[in-house]
Order: C-alpha cells, then structure tokens, then sequence
C-alpha cells in the first residue's frame, strides 16, 4: 500500500485526489514509487502536477543547507532541517522519525520539504515542525497587539460610516439597508455588508471608539491569518510567516484595519476568495470554488464592483489549470458564478424590489437606484471619471486631475509609494522569476497556479488603480497588501531553495537590492523622520544582496546572516512608516498611512496633519466649527459621544480638527484636507468644508438639538454627511443628511423636506456645511430655510428652528 506525503496538515489532498500518480511521494511494500524531481523534462512532458504542497523546501530551508532532488531510487524529499541525507543539520534537532523504512540499503524516507518542514510520523501521518504553531500565533498576537495599540485616539474615524453605524445599532431597518441615520431617510452610498459587523459590536458594547474600530482589527488579523496558511501549503511555514509579517506591516495595512471605512472587510474577503481558489486547484473540489463565489459575492455587498477586479485572473486560472476535465471545470465555474451571484445579489434584489416609498433614499445615485450607484457613481465612473453627483473626476492616463496623476507609476508616486509600494519592485520580480522556474511545469503545477492567482490578483488590481481616472483616494491600495504579501512570502521561499543555482542566487540578490534602493527613496521623502534609517536600510540591503550572490557557495552562517540582513533591511522602512501610523489618530474621509510628506499635492502631507486653525492651502480661516472652503482651517473635530463624555481619557476626542478642501487646517493624523493635486477652488466644489471632515459640536449645540427630540423624527437635518454625522454622533438622535455624502443627491427634494417641516417631523436646520452645488436641492432647500425660519445660536454653531417661522419671530 502507498502512502503520501507532502501534505499540509490542515487538508492532504486523499488517496482518491485526481491526478495523484505524480504526486505520490511514499513507497510500495516491494519497491519504492518516488515522486519526479521538480520541474524536470519528464515531469513537464508527462503533464504531471507536483505534490498538493509543491516541491519547493520554502523559507523553513533557512534552517540548513539546500539539497538537490532526491535520487530516483529515494522517496520523497529531504526535511528541510535536513543537511544531509544522514542526518539533520549541525545544531538543529531533528523534527522525529522518518516517514517510513525502505528496502535493503536505502536510506530511509524522508518527507516532503515542500510542506514546510514537516516531519512525517512512523504511520504517515504529518506533524508540523514544534516551532511552527507558537511562531504562527506569536505572529497573530503581535499583529493584533499592533493595530489595537492606540487604537482609541481615531475617536470615531470616518464619521460618516460611524453615524452609519450607530443608526444601525438603534434600527434593524436602518442595519439591513445601510441608512445613515435611524429614521432612514438616506444610506451610506455603499452596500452595507461592511457596516453589519461593527453595527451588531456597537449593540453589544455601546457606541465608542473601541466598539467600532476593535471588528476591523478582528479583520485584519484574519487577513493575516488567510495570508499565512494559503503561502504554508505552497511553500512552508517560514515563508508563511515572511507573508504574514509583510502584510501586518504594510502601512497602509495598519491604517486600514484600525479604521472604520469597508476596504479592511474587502481586503479579508479577497484574502480568503484567493486561498480559496488556490484550495480548488489542489483537489479539484466544487465546495473550495463555491465558497471562493460566496466570498466574492460578500466583497461585492462591501465595495461594489471593487470586488471583481480580481475575477478574471481567478477564473482564467483555474479553467486552464484546474485538476479535472474540460468539462467539469466549466461546471464547476459556472456553480461558483451562480453562489456569487446569490450570495452578492440577494440583498440588491430586497432592495430594487422594496418600495422606494417605505426604505430610505440610495445615497450617491441620482435616481434612487442601487443598480445605478454600482454601475454608475461606483462603477464605471470610478473608471472614467465621470461621476454624476460627485466633487470632480481625476485625469485621463497620464494626465492630472483632482484625485492624483493616473499611468503606470501612481503606485510609486509621492502620494501612494510609502501606503504599499514598499515591496512591490520584490514581489514583481519574485513573480517573474517563480514564473521562469515553474514554466516546463505540468499544467496542473499547483504552485505555479498559485503564483497566478495571487501574481494575477496583485497585476490586475495594481494596473486598474493606475488608469482609473475617478475618484481614487490612497487608502484603497490595502486591496494589493494581501496579494502583495503572498507572492513575496512564497517568491522568496522558491528562490532560497534554489539559492545553489547562479541565477536563483542573483535573483534573490536583486530583489533585495531592488527593495533597499526603493525604501531609500521613500524615506527620502520623509526627511524629518528617522533621517539615520534610510541610510540603514540602504547599506544593509545592499551587504545583503552581496552576501546572497555567494549564497551558494559561502558558509550556512554566512547566508542566514546574509539572510536574515535582507529580510531586516526590506521590512525595516515600512515598519517605521506602521509604527507612526499607529501612533496617531486618523479621522475624516481621506487619510493616508505614514509620517508626513512634502510630496503631496494642495499643501496636504499624508494624514493631512496640521496645526489646528490654520489652513494648509490658499485661504486661510473658515467658519468656526468646521473647515472652510479651500485652505480653510477648522477647530475640533467631531465625534463627542451622546453621553458628553469623550472618547479619549485626556479630554480630546482624538482627531484634530476638520479639514478644509482643499488644505483644511486638522491636527492630529487625520487626513481630511485636499485629494492629491488638488489645489484652489473649482466652479464644480464650492465650499467643501464640512464634506470631507465633520464638524465639532460644543454643549451648548448639544443641548438644543437634544431638546425635545423626542417630538421630532429627525432632531436636525444637515447638508452632507460628514455635518449631520457629526451631529447625530454628538447626540444620539436622527439627523437628516440632505443630499447624501457630498450634498448633490437630489433627496430629499423640497417639496418633501417642506411636508416634513409642516409635519412637524425636523425641529432644526443646521447652517453651514458645505456640499451641494448651486441650483440643486440642497441649495434650494438651504435658500427656503434661511428665508422663512427663525435662526438661533448655540454656541458657536447657527441653526434655524423649524418650528418657528419668521413672521413669528
């Protein structure tokens, strides 16, 4: 009887797998059944696919020295802890038996190196390496202990999410739709599906910081988790772990899953449709495919189209690569269509077929329509820039606009190189070369698929970024860490297998020097910061490259220092930029990763921290209490909790002040001043304070709108999200967002809102704001407020009373 071997702990491919003859690795009871050497003419002509853990020892190799395939005559590979065929390494203790004896003078069996160092027991069956599972949940612990650290001084982050939140903790209603407020009159112009976990935290522990941010932390620690064991099963654990430590510390990594806003879910939901892809092309198994659509079709309820980005290279690849017939490939495809289809669709079709008249307004469509926000304001506007209701489109390829430059190096440029690109020079050229290697494979090569799939996910996404010519802000790059982060985990763990080879030696080599010379750059970019480092990295890459040119041919001390010195120097810059992203809070509607830079456009660094009142652009002051127009600088920012108490321990809530568009004048690492390049005012966005940012509410303001908001459905309503979140955060009571997020939704129109004043249903109109464009609703329903009600201050902040005409005054 055979036995198997090279499979991962946590899912072998069974005896029954298809395609197994070439990757039996066992031996008969009369004779031994040796699995190919990897990659060799006979195996790529014979089709045959590599053992459902590849052939390659991984990062676990860092252990000992690299070997050559086995002979022929021997079973299976060596351990990687292995330095011999006698023996494991000189002071590295051996991970227990050999997986099975062989005949006569044979040494005996070893098992897979492929499967991360695994060990196999005298019955067959894998034991993972003693070090591997505490190095696996040290690693989990240190990414939560990171992104939880401080995590409090961000108050509520994007209030426009967090008000979005609250009301879905008060009304189940406003839960299932994504409403704004609990009195459903608006939804966030998103789909809900990323709001639903914090909403369900916030009824159990109450409305603070803690509740709302703690699930994306959750998630970001899931992601790292989904990362790890999809490259562990390719490549071995200590490539899992190099994968795991990238994505923790990618930058724009740390500042996402501590923030409030749907690309954390969509990140981890990708994560998983990757590794689940993957999983289907080890076996051929319909259920791993299936639930790669469920989990596309959650992504989709999360962030719309965004979500589709990576279907075509998952569906190019496994309908070339997958284990099993023609024919039952496309089936199998077609099931993962309709669970995606089902399980993004069911929520759009409650939604399209609800009556417009009983369920809150579609924010961020014009027509009060989902199907026209996905496809349009969320969708191919995203593309083109032309975006109906939006604050302005950004540049055609190669061109500028009010969202950045677009072409093939955005993803280096000054406002997004230090958020990911950080090992992105690496990772590509990691991919090309796992590429090269793996090219005479078998079609059904699983490590090779795996690279496709996370190599096509990462090009594909990068390239869409680069050219989309709408609304792009920096933060949507956490979308490339997780893919990122894999292909560089498992590129590094096939080349330092091969390191005895020339080529592989030199390649490995020119990634590090690659990543050396970029991180120099970045942190060129930040000179205030660390100013010592940049030059660390610099000549520490560099001793590393050379030390790994003669990685084949120095002593093992040598190359692990060699080793060890390049992983150091590659992952030292981001870690920086983490560590000051996670020191300080981030609030707002735009915010970046990392210290500030002198490389953004309209007098904004990354994060957008300023000093509190003063403008970063052209202007100067605004209205007190929020962010002016462009250059305008803003006080406190929003986010007091219902109960007056703020959500910080030192009186602050944690975020600065509002940031004007562009240059608003935040304190505090928030991040809601100008897009990139943008820089004065447009005829398209007039008055933008209040838009991106949202306003302080003092006590006294409090107080009024907390009177009798008992009698009222809506206690206020405001122009634009962000200053009606502001509010409603403040108090705990429904506040209308006239207009959506940017105030140029046409809801409600003015003859609704004027039923709603007669019905006794608003009590006040707040002033100010910003959003909305000349003669839209917003406008209209402002002029008709201000000449027919009775204005009262509270504090700092004008309101008009909607129960007191004028004439009554």
């Amino acid at each position: 009887m055979r036995t198997r071997a090279g499979a991962a702990a946590d899912g072998a491919r069974p005896a029954s797998a298809p395609h197994g003859t070439g990757a039996e690795a066992g031996a008969a009871a009369e004779a031994p059944h040796p699995a190919p050497p990897p990659y060799d003419g006979q195996a790529a002509a014979s089709g045959t696919q590599s053992a459902p853990h590849g052939p390659y020892a991984g990062a676990d190799a860092l252990v000992g020295e690299p070997r050559p395939a086995p002979p022929r005559g021997q079973a299976g590979a060596e351990t990687a802890g292995s330095a011999s065929p006698s023996g494991p390494a000189a002071g590295v203790p051996p991970h227990g038996p050999h997986a099975a004896p062989t005949p006569g003078d044979q040494p005996p069996a070893r098992t897979s190196a492929a499967a991360g160092n695994l060990a196999a027991a005298t019955d067959g069956t894998p034991v993972t390496p003693r070090w591997a599972r505490p190095a696996f949940f040290a690693l989990l612990l240190s990414t939560g202990l990171l992104y939880l650290y401080n995590l409090n001084a961000s108050g509520y982050a994007n209030s426009f999410y967090s008000a979005a939140v609250q009301a879905g903790s008060q009304s189940w209603k406003a839960f299932f739709f994504g409403s704004l407020d609990a009195a459903n009159a608006i939804t966030v112009d998103k789909p809900p599906a990323a709001l639903w976990p914090m909403a369900l935290s916030v009824r159990m522990f109450g409305l603070n910081s803690w509740a709302i941010l703690v699930p994306e932390v959750l998630m970001g620690v899931g992601a790292v988790a989904v990362v790890h064991a999809s490259v562990r099963r390719r490549a071995g654990h200590g490539a899992a772990l190099l994968a795991g430590a990238v994505l923790a510390l990618t930058p724009v990594a740390a500042l996402m899953f501590r923030f409030n806003n749907p690309d954390a879910l969509l990140a981890l939901l990708m994560a998983v449709a990757c590794h689940l892809v993957v999983r289907a092309l080890e076996d051929g198994r319909t259920k791993w495919l299936v639930w790669a659509g469920v989990a596309v079709g959650f992504a989709f309820l999360t962030k719309t189209l965004q979500a589709f980005l990576i279907l075509p290279a998952l569906a190019a690849v496994y309908a070339v690569c997958a284990p099993v017939r023609p024919r039952k490939r496309f089936v199998q495809l077609a099931l993962a269509t309709v669970a995606l289809v089902v399980s993004g669709g069911w929520w759009v079709a409650v939604v399209e077929l609800w009556p417009a008249s009983s369920r809150p307004y579609i924010g961020g469509s014009q027509n009060n329509s989902f199907l026209e926000l996905t496809f349009g304001y969320n969708g191919l506007g995203r593309l083109n820039g032309d975006e109906t209701g939006s604050v302005g489109g950004g540049g055609g390829p190669g061109g500028g606009g009010r969202w950045g430059e677009t072409g093939w190096d955005r993803m280096f440029n000054d406002d997004i190189g230090g958020q990911i690109s950080w090992l992105l020079p690496a990772a590509l050229i990691l991919l090309v070369a796992a590429l090269v290697l793996t090219r005479k494979a078998g079609r059904t090569d699983v490590t090779r698929a795996a690279f496709l799939v996370w190599g096509g996910s990462l090009l594909t996404t990068a390239v869409v970024f680069s050219f989309m010519a709408g609304i792009f802000h920096q933060y949507y790059t956490v979308a490339l860490a997780p893919y990122l982060a894999a292909v560089t985990g498992m590129g590094a763990a096939v080349l330092w297998q091969r390191r005895r080879e020339t080529w592989a030696a030199l390649t490995l080599a020119a990634a590090v020097t690659a990543t050396a010379a970029w991180g120099y750059v970045l942190l060129q970019r930040t000179p205030d910061h660390l100013p010592w480092l940049r030059w660390l990295v610099l000549v520490g890459g560099l001793t590393a490259a050379l030390g790994l040119v003669f990685a084949g041919r120095a002593g093992r001390r040598v190359v692990l220092a060699a080793a060890g010195l390049g992983v150091a120097a590659s992952l030292a810059g981001p870690t920086a930029y983490t560590l000051s992203t996670v020191r300080e809070g981030h609030s707002g509607s735009i915010v970046t990763a990392g210290p500030a830079s002198t490389g953004m456009g309209g007098g904004r660094p990354p994060g957008g921290a300023q000093d509190a009142g003063q403008g970063g652009g052209p202007g100067g002051g605004g209205t007190p209490g929020q962010g002016g127009g462009p250059g305008g600088g803003g006080g406190p920012r929003n986010g007091t909790p219902p109960d007056g108490a703020p959500p910080n321990p030192d009186g602050t809530d944690g975020t600065g002040g509002t940031g004007g568009f562009p240059g608003g004048g935040p304190t505090g690492r928030n991040g809601t001043g100008s897009p990139p390049g943008a820089a004065g005012t447009t005829p398209e966005a007039p008055g933008m304070g209040g838009l991106l940012g949202g306003t302080d509410v003092d006590a006294e303001a409090r107080e009024l709108l907390e009177s009798d908001a008992g009698d009222h459905t809506w206690a206020a309503a405001a122009v634009g999200a962000q200053n009606a979140a502001s509010h409603q955060l403040a108090t705990g009571e429904p506040v209308m967002a006239i207009g959506g997020f940017n105030g140029t939704d046409p809801s409600p129109t003015l003859a609704q809102f004027q039923r709603y004043v007669k019905d006794g249903r608003i009590h006040y109109f707040v002033s100010g704001g910003g959003g909305g464009r000349g003669e839209g609703t917003a406008s209209r329903i402002t002029a008709w407020v201000e000449a027919n009600f009775t204005q009262v201050t509270a504090g700092s902040a004008t309101f008009y009373d909607l129960t007191r005409p004028a004439s009554e005054s």
